[in-house]
């Protein structure tokens, strides 16, 4: 058997029996030598699996205490999407551009379902990160974790662990890309007010404003998007026709 594909079948049965002992993250595996002498293969396969599987964070090696189940994030994904985007925008291609709707698109689908049953508890979580916005605002900044804060508690009625998870990583995806290619940062002040403008129409239960508003918060990322593509392609024709 080729390399590769004994190491992705290690993968896959040491995946299996994961899910054969039902173990959690933070679980731990058997041995090294414990899986050699299950799995019936050589004591570097099994260490090259779980390379690969720590890469997914399917498993943790703490060295000196063992293996154990990983935190199952979606790390990985994040990463990967990042780093997609970030190459393909050298590439001039609108990478960013396309993270972002994909993230509105969610967003945006989900919200008006947000807006038909918030609970009051969440809601005042709601309200008091807008407030903190407004303060942070006023000092030149609304912070990054608060703004994912926001958006992290703005779903969580709905009951989808996956879903929360699912755009947590297209926020940060889209976030890192951003700062990694120094994206213009946005008004402060706008910021605040566009995250006022959603939570208000949550209070009233209207959904199709809700949704409104979730679209004009967009409207300000594709903003700065566009201008800074129009700038960077400016920059590189630029470029191309000097001698």
């Amino acid at each position: 058997m080729a390399r590769g594909t004994m190491s992705e079948d290690v993968q896959a049965r040491i995946k299996q029996l994961i899910l054969d002992r039902g173990l959690t993250p933070g679980d731990p595996l058997p041995t090294e030598l414990d899986l050699v002498a299950l799995l019936d293969v050589s004591r570097n396969s099994v260490r090259e699996a779980l390379k690969a599987l720590q890469a997914m964070r399917i498993v943790e090696i703490r060295h000196g205490f063992g293996t154990y189940v990983g935190a199952l994030s979606l790390e990985p994904f994040v990463e990967g999407v990042a780093f997609r985007a970030a190459v393909r925008h050298h590439q001039g291609e609108s990478s960013l551009y396309e993270l972002m709707e994909v993230r509105e698109a969610l967003e945006a689908g989900l919200i008006g379902a947000v807006a038909r049953g918030l609970p009051e508890a969440d809601l005042m979580v709601l309200k008091g990160l807008v407030q903190r916005m407004a303060e942070e605002a006023r000092g030149g900044e609304v912070l990054s974790a608060t703004d994912r804060a926001f958006h992290l508690a703005l779903y969580r009625s709905l009951g989808n662990h996956l879903l929360s998870e699912v755009l947590d990583a297209f926020w940060a995806a889209l976030r890192r890309v951003r700062e990694d290619l120094a994206d213009v940062r946005p008004d402060p002040e706008v910021t605040y007010r566009q995250h006022a403008e959603i939570v208000d129409a949550l209070e009233a239960g209207d959904g199709e404003r809700a949704v409104a508003a979730m679209h004009r918060h967009f409207d300000g990322i594709r903003r700065r998007l566009t201008a800074q593509s129009q700038s960077q392609s400016q920059s590189r024709s630029q470029q191309q026709t000097q001698p």
